[in-house]
């Protein structure tokens, strides 16, 4: 009579979880998909769809502008007064300005406007928003259960709510890294026009072409992640003892924005 032996308890549990895991990922790259090209379809862009998305726009981007334009002004400041003063004490005046456009605007402004919309717009959890979809869609295998949401569900709730996220994200983004440049200006030469020439130099030796192409798809990703990824993870079903008033996926979506930053310093720097 053979006998069967069984895999211990928690060999068990780290199978399952890896399998949860990959059946995760993919579900997020499906659901990116899917999303992409119901945004790129034309008939996603009726009239009284167009006036939602535009309402999802507004209420999203003019609401979070002000006070994160205010936010990234005063920490600009901040930051680039402790640069230029540190780099005069060691004699190093001329990199000063490099060094706050590479770390304060490549860096650390996409990253903080990420991750600002992130906890402002997509981690409240939107009752109103799932209810709408009821399919049950179980994944082989895996023993993660999913929602499949429906054509009308992408085009008239999923697609408006991404590309309000994502445009807030660029739209903040691009505001302060402006703001950011002309405080770097005023801060070192002040009011004067003469250190202009000098200044356009320095920034256009910067953003070359490939850093520029950079900064643009990375600040792309950033706003695509913030708003696929909890939208990935509040479509799939879980135990009611762990459910909690913020969107699922809050560890995964800074895992992400994580490897995002990582991968642009590697291909930037390495």
């Amino acid at each position: 009579m053979m006998t069967t032996t069984r895999r211990p308890p928690f060999i068990e549990a780290w199978v399952l979880a890896v399998n949860r895991g990959l059946a995760s990922g993919w579900h997020l790259m499906h659901l990116g998909a899917l999303l992409l090209v119901v945004a790129l379809s034309p008939s996603t862009y009726p009239r009284s769809n167009r006036t939602t998305i535009s309402r999802h726009i507004y209420s999203s981007t003019v609401g979070a502008l002000p006070w994160f334009t205010a936010m990234a002004a005063l920490i600009s400041l901040v930051l680039i007064r402790v640069v230029v003063v540190t780099a005069q004490s060691y004699g190093l005046s001329q990199f000063a300005l490099e060094m706050v456009v590479r770390v304060l605007v490549l860096e650390l402004i996409p990253l903080s406007a990420a991750m600002f919309i992130a906890l402002r717009s997509n981690l409240v959890f939107d009752d109103a928003l799932n209810t709408r979809i009821s399919t049950k869609q179980p994944s082989s295998g895996s023993g993660l259960t999913v929602i499949a949401p429906t054509l009308t569900d992408l085009q008239c709730a999923w697609v408006p709510r991404v590309l309000a996220s994502s445009f807030s994200v660029m739209a903040l983004a691009t505001v302060s890294s402006l703001l950011a440049l002309v405080l770097a200006y005023l801060s070192v030469h002040g009011l004067s026009p003469w250190g202009l020439p000098g200044y356009t130099r320095t920034v256009g030796h910067v953003f070359d072409l490939a850093v520029t192409l950079g900064f643009g798809l990375k600040t792309l990703f950033f706003s695509l992640a913030v708003a696929i990824v909890p939208l990935a993870a509040s479509l799939e079903v879980r135990d009611r003892a762990t459910t909690s008033t913020l969107q699922p996926g809050i560890v995964r979506l800074f895992l992400v924005l994580l490897c995002i930053e990582a991968a642009s310093l590697t291909v930037k720097y390495i």
